[in-house]
């Protein structure tokens, strides 16, 4: 394996790596590079350097730093290699978006791909492959309580009063997202983010802090690895409010020992790296014999078929509008939710209305086009939503960049409808309250919902970040 700053990170058919230049690299000491553009060039070749405007490249969150640079060279493929050959103990947990993803390539079904993902991790000496689905159940959970605070509050207060209080609620699932609120709209968009941590943190924290105790394991020990669709991802993973410091240990003079910081997820691949490692291992995927699946933390019911919510980008907005409207309101909504397309199939809307009166009002928001129409709202405190699913990239987390690229004569929006279809295929719609595996964990380990405990390990906090180069970006 080269150096490369990021294998999947293209440019459409230049075959070019993007690696950041000075001109768009904010240094360790602080200094700003002023520059408007990012250079990408073309590895072994002369040409001058292609070169895009930082309002094509948003998505990469605006400026980064060297240190990062540095972290996302520590995320690839030969750190997860080696610390496999350095014997540790390897835990690997699969987003159902890479899934898709996969699925979609080999032609063959989500399940079909966890089973082989199971058997090929295993045969390379991981110890175990869970699935992201379960720790976004339990995402979802405290999503659905958080909401209803806030509601609540919101409720409470006269309307002078009640532009300043946590409504709308925004998701904080999407690490883009986070980065871009609070390098340059924190006053607008931080208040309302939830503070509950996203599905890969979640996980990261459940293994980390709770299940290393079941399969006997120290935290310190283990390496954890997330198959994520999204580059961004690897970002969270390193943020200093993801790392959590060990109980002290004291030697029998009662003298503390060195104390141990300890990363919720060690690493992030994304799923183009997956499948250069099968290709690396030259390993033939769609042949590969299928293994049971690891129980302790995927959704898998007796019968070994996959179980999770609607919506491909984890399905806050639904999960949480139903939960609202029966528990504030005591409708129960069967079948699928009417949500309205507005101006884009990228940004819709559901409403409740009782007696005339729309009581709750949420939407999907998906890309920073629409994502610029909703912050505009805000500023100017003319939006009425009471909740916003937003994630940086167009149509969600199937579309994320560190997804597998369209097979030739194959569009991008081909592509997308198609893992849309794949990511449902055979999955068994199942509300997370009623996920076996989340009420064991708040039974054994978190206590109720929203609790004390449960704010602690599955919660967290976003603040402003001092703009650097973000600072030039107004006109965005």
């Amino acid at each position: 394996m080269s150096d490369k700053f990021s294998p999947a990170l293209q440019i459409g058919d230049l075959d070019d790596f993007i690696r950041p230049s000075q001109a768009c690299t904010v240094s360790l000491n602080g200094m700003l590079k002023k520059s408007n553009k990012v250079e990408v060039r073309h590895e072994g070749k002369s040409e001058e350097p292609v070169k895009i405007s930082l309002k094509d490249c948003l998505a990469c969150s605006g400026c980064v730093t060297s240190a990062e640079t540095v972290m996302l060279k520590n995320q690839g493929l030969d750190e997860f290699l080696s610390n496999i050959n350095e014997g540790k103990t390897v835990i690997v947990s699969v987003s159902p978006q890479s899934r898709a993803s996969i699925a979609a390539h080999f032609c063959i079904s989500p399940l079909q791909v966890f089973k082989k993902l199971t058997r090929f991790f295993k045969s390379l000496g991981v110890r175990a492959v869970f699935d992201t689905s379960c720790s976004r159940d339990l995402t979802l959970v405290e999503s659905c309580v958080e909401f209803i605070t806030r509601y609540k509050q919101n409720q409470s207060v006269d309307d002078d009063e009640r532009s300043k209080t946590s409504l709308p609620m925004i998701t904080s699932a999407c690490p883009g997202l986070i980065c871009y609120a609070e390098k340059s709209h924190g006053s607008v968009l931080l208040p309302y983010i939830s503070s509950v941590k996203s599905p890969q943190q979640t996980i990261g924290t459940i293994i980390k802090c709770y299940l290393c105790q079941d399969m006997e394991l120290r935290p310190e020990e283990v390496y954890h690895v997330t198959v994520m669709p999204c580059y961004d991802k690897k970002l969270e993973a390193s943020r200093d409010n993801f790392v959590f410091q060990l109980e002290s240990h004291f030697d029998d003079e009662g003298r503390e020992g060195e104390v141990n910081m300890i990363s919720e997820v060690d690493s992030v691949l994304t799923t183009g790296e997956i499948m250069e490692l099968i290709q690396l291992k030259e390993v033939d995927f769609k042949s590969l014999e299928e293994a049971p699946l690891d129980k302790l933390l995927s959704n898998i019911d007796e019968e070994g078929r996959l179980y999770g919510v609607c919506g491909s980008s984890g399905g806050y907005a639904e999960t949480v509008f139903r939960y609202a409207a029966k528990t504030l309101f005591g409708r129960h909504i069967d079948g699928p939710l009417n949500f309205r397309k507005i101006k884009n199939p990228d940004y819709q809307e559901v409403t409740l209305e009782i007696d005339g009166e729309t009581v709750l009002k949420f939407a999907l928001c998906y890309g920073f086009s629409n994502l610029q129409k909703i912050v505009q709202k805000m500023k100017t405190r003319k939006s009425d939503y009471h909740f916003l699913e937003i994630m940086a990239c167009p149509s969600g987390c199937l579309n994320g960049g560190g997804q597998i690229k369209p097979i030739s004569g194959q569009s991008a929006k081909e592509l997308s409808q198609l893992l849309e279809s794949v990511y449902m295929e055979n999955v068994l719609a199942l509300d997370p309250f009623d996920n076996p595996i989340i009420k064991s964990l708040y039974n054994k380990w978190l206590g109720q919902p929203g609790s004390e405990k449960a704010r602690r390990y599955m919660h967290t906090q976003y603040h402003l970040v001092q703009k650097s180069i973000t600072s030039e970006l107004q006109n965005w």
